[in-house]
């Protein structure tokens, strides 16, 4: 059995969520489905870094699985593409040692988050940004997002349907820009980790302190306060983008792997 890392970007808008459900299609289902028929009827276990949910996009998300014969990186994604639905694009495919773990091995992520103020939304991006249309002040949100760099406990920022306990994140960059639209801006946010939820509702709380319905202040006293309650909305899934994973140095994964060993329960990883 060879493992081979994949990173792929795909349109989550046809999808429940990477995870496999039964409640319709999902990434890791398609991707599984593609390796089957490459293996003619073999069953093959897709990992990914991490969940996304129904709606949420991604430019980088990284997946390991353990193909039963070794294959060309290049013909592996030749005939991933080939066989994935349109909707899914493997970029690249790398042999790694058996001890890798999508997941597991993470050290961080970056996510892109998309925002269209036009006072009317254009049909070829109602699934791909959250439709905003209001005088929104992008410095003032800057000013918030200060607040939010560095090692804090997001706990205000994390869905109650979470099963973590450590609430507790280091963010290192957390910016809005302007997009390539005068009426377009996004949010990037780069970090050690995430909890369920937590940048779509910072995006909802940040653009409250954007419109002037909460004070710039409000980010460091939610911080503060550890209570979701007190935070604003969860912003639309279809505006969120995995942008790109990263993973620790071959030495670091050796470590890990062997902290990873001695858990049963995969709840105890963050993703």
């Amino acid at each position: 059995m060879q493992r081979y890392k994949v990173t792929l970007a795909y349109d989550g808008s046809p999808y429940v969520g990477f995870q496999v459900q039964p409640n319709g299609p999902s990434v890791q289902g398609e991707l599984q489905r593609a390796l089957k028929l490459m293996t003619k009827g073999q069953a093959i276990n897709v990992h990914g870094s991490g969940r996304t949910d129904s709606g949420v996009h991604a430019y980088g998300q990284v997946v390991h699985f353990d193909y039963p014969t070794p294959i060309a990186e290049e013909a592996l994604l030749r005939a991933l593409n080939s066989i994935c639905d349109d909707s899914i694009c493997i970029q690249k495919v790398e042999a790694v040692e058996d001890t890798f773990h999508a997941r597991y091995h993470t050290s961080g992520k970056r996510y892109i988050y998309r925002v269209e103020g036009a006072p009317f939304m254009s049909p070829f991006k109602r699934h791909y940004a959250l439709h905003h249309p209001y005088r929104t002040d992008l410095d003032r949100m800057a000013q918030a997002l200060s607040y939010v760099k560095g090692q804090h406990d997001f706990e205000s920022f994390c869905s109650t349907h979470t099963d973590k306990t450590n609430f507790v994140r280091t963010i290192y960059r957390a910016e809005v820009h302007p997009g390539a639209d005068p009426s377009s801006y996004y949010f990037l946010f780069e970090g050690d980790g995430f909890l369920y939820n937590m940048v779509r509702i910072l995006v909802g709380t940040l653009l409250q302190i954007g419109d002037g319905l909460k004070p710039i202040e409000e980010m460091p006293r939610l911080l503060e306060v550890r209570d979701r309650n007190e935070a604003g909305p969860t912003a639309a899934a279809h505006g969120l983008y995995l942008d790109e994973v990263f993973y620790l140095s071959a030495e670091d994964r050796a470590q890990k792997t062997a902290q990873w060993l001695n858990f049963k329960k995969e709840a105890d990883f963050d993703a």
